[in-house]
């Protein structure tokens, strides 16, 4: 299996506004497209608590997880596979 980057944009995930009745299709969305075993990489415009949500549905399945902002620059939250 070929290890990949994988950016997901948590704000094409909804219109308007997130809704906390929605999450567990947020959840769905960015596992799928997560994948298995790849660096993650979540940006966009989002609310913490659904940036939270799919950090936490992630972990097991990314290999990394990073947040990227135009504010922070990339911030690694975790890397179960460090150099």
């Amino acid at each position: 299996m070929i290890k990949k980057t994988v950016t997901i944009d948590i704000s094409t995930f909804y219109r308007d506004n997130a809704k906390l009745s929605e999450l567990n299709k947020y959840i769905a969305k960015a596992q799928d497209l997560a994948g298995e075993g790849n660096d993650v990489v979540l940006t966009g415009q989002g609310p913490v608590w659904l940036y939270l949500k799919v950090a936490h549905a992630l972990h097991g399945k990314a290999r990394k997880l990073i947040y990227r902002s135009p504010v922070t620059g990339d911030v690694v939250i975790f890397d179960h596979n460090p150099a």
